[in-house]
């Protein structure tokens, strides 16, 4: 059952891209956090699994000796943590910590919150654009800026009030009126 915000004739002002960028630097410094946590969990139980617990110095031996070069299961692991991060904010409370502390929020054009899916094509329609600009930077070199740049600032840049992730999850970003200091 989607959450109501306000009613559907009433209409907020669309998020500024200031706004949005800001929302996004505090954001990322907490998903820096979530995905440390995440990441030091996973290690601990493939250490376990491995059977590191008696010897802690073999992965670092492992790694030294070009024997782990990567770990698909601990990208998905990070990659399904911060869709579940973000979505269960989105879908709650249409607002994660760093949108809270700008006065933005997500939500659909009548006011109700978004759904699973809509924060999923939301999520992976920003992953994907950032993961083929990193592509894009290490196979290219610095060249790629001048484009993956432009990129990333047109997916989450408004116009006309949207941006390309509104776009493709149906859902807006709009900025919150400050609320009055009860005396």
């Amino acid at each position: 059952m989607p959450r109501r915000f306000h009613a559907a004739d009433e209409l907020l002002p669309p998020a500024t891209f200031l706004k949005r960028s800001l929302a996004i630097v505090y954001d990322g410094l907490i998903s820096i956090a979530v995905l440390l946590v995440t990441t030091g969990i996973y290690t601990m139980i493939t250490g376990w699994a491995n059977g590191w617990v008696t010897n802690w110095d073999a992965p670092l031996k492992k790694a030294d000796s070009g024997q782990i070069s990567g770990d698909p299961g601990l990208t998905f692991v990070l990659f399904l943590v911060m869709y579940l991060f973000f979505a269960y904010f989105w879908t709650r409370l249409g607002q994660t910590l760093g949108m809270q502390v700008w006065r933005i929020r997500i939500e659909n054009l009548n006011g109700t919150s978004v759904s699973w899916s809509q924060a999923l094509r939301r999520y992976v329609s920003a992953a994907g654009v950032l993961f083929l600009a990193l592509l894009a930077g290490y196979y290219l070199g610095a060249a790629t800026l001048f484009l993956s740049v432009p990129a990333m600032l047109a997916l989450f840049f408004p116009i006309n009030g949207l941006s390309v992730t509104d776009r493709l999850s149906d859902s807006v970003v709009v900025s919150l009126a400050k609320q009055p200091k009860a005396n």
